[in-house]
């Protein structure tokens, strides 16, 4: 049985060479204590303070679609859920979140939806166009799911910069038993590849406490963080919607979330890692305690008022109050008090290709 001391030294040497073997992450992963994360939580802020001093990145995030075609098991869109409330924001709609969003000082904006085949690549194509020439000092950040390699080039060539698209678990078997068939792990990761190779600032990540997920798991999806070398890495605790076939299994915790954060931001210190809506969802301090572990990204809610209770991927999810884009200055204010600050640059990822 790994000691406190011996699993502190694998944090160092982490910190040292950016590195494990499978089997040291699985130990590590299996022994933390709430003394060895708090040791770890304190080397992440030194390392995120290095790269990226204390500023905290925000993003405008624009949920434009909560229609999707596919059916994954643990998610409140999927096309079977026959009582989801189900919205398009047309293309006005879209720029009119990014004309309020550049008012409150956003410099990004975050396209993100299910994958709805409603809006062909000539309509994504027109909007990304519009946001580029409209506000050509602001990134355009892509989250719309799998699409052809094609597809990606289009969008690329019509301004947009980052895509984001979580890998949810390498593991091939464990990706079966929360998907259904006609989707694959391998297929995901060749569009991370696909969107890498055509320049994006990629994005990937996976689902903390996911159902089945094991320790192995988590370490295999480490392994694959550190051969892909993202830009950004975003991950949060599983939570259950009650409209899927995942309704009664357990979530995942904020203390096994906030653990594999600042695990990645040792393994790689330079990435964007965002404090996300699922850790203020579990825990009304859960986004401030992200940042105490590392992260360096917030990302509020531009979307329209009346739609942004119909876009539930997963149960009370938090879409009001600080969570919501008009609330910067209350956001502002809990940065500041754990000592951190909000800014509009860009903020683009100092992970390098």
């Amino acid at each position: 049985m790994s000691t406190n001391t011996d699993l502190k030294s694998l944090i160092d040497r982490l910190e040292q060479t950016r590195s494990l073997s499978r089997e040291e992450w699985i130990r590590l992963i299996r022994g933390r204590t709430p003394e060895l994360a708090e040791y770890l939580f304190q080397r992440a802020r030194i390392i995120r303070t290095r790269h990226y001093g204390r500023d905290i990145y925000i993003r405008g995030l624009i949920e434009f679609t909560s229609y999707c075609r596919n059916d994954c098991y643990y998610c409140g869109l999927r096309k079977s859920n026959k009582a989801a409330a189900r919205y398009r924001l047309s293309r006005e709609d879209i720029l009119a979140c990014c004309e309020t969003g550049y008012r409150l000082g956003f410099r990004t904006f975050v396209l993100q939806g299910g994958e709805d085949g409603w809006y062909t690549d000539d309509l994504l194509e027109d909007i990304i166009t519009s946001i580029h020439r409209r506000w050509p000092d602001c990134a355009i950040t892509l989250s719309v799911g799998e699409k052809s390699y094609a597809s990606y080039r289009r969008f690329a060539r019509a301004g947009a910069d980052r895509y984001l698209l979580r890998h949810e678990t390498f593991n091939e078997t464990h990706y079966r038993k929360l998907h259904p068939p006609r989707m694959s792990a391998a297929h995901r990761r060749q569009c991370l590849v696909d969107l890498k190779k055509l320049g994006y600032q990629t994005g990937t990540g996976f689902m903390v406490g996911s159902p089945y997920q094991t320790p192995e798991n988590l370490a295999d999806d480490m392994l694959f963080l550190k051969e892909f070398n993202p830009q950004m890495v975003g991950i949060g605790p599983f939570i259950p919607h009650h409209e899927t076939p995942f309704a009664g299994k357990p979530a995942g915790t904020l203390e096994l979330t906030l653990f594999m954060l600042a695990l990645i931001r040792l393994m790689l210190p330079r990435v964007l890692l965002p404090s996300t809506t699922a850790l203020g969802t579990i825990a009304p301090d859960g986004r401030e305690r992200g940042i105490l572990a590392g992260a360096n990204v917030v990302m509020p809610n531009l979307s329209p008022p009346q739609v942004r209770e119909k876009y539930l991927l997963y149960d009370n999810k938090i879409c009001t109050g600080d969570e919501a884009a008009e609330s910067l200055n209350s956001l502002g204010a809990r940065m500041e008090a754990i000592g951190y600050r909000l800014v509009t640059a860009r903020g683009d990822s100092l992970n390098t290709f």
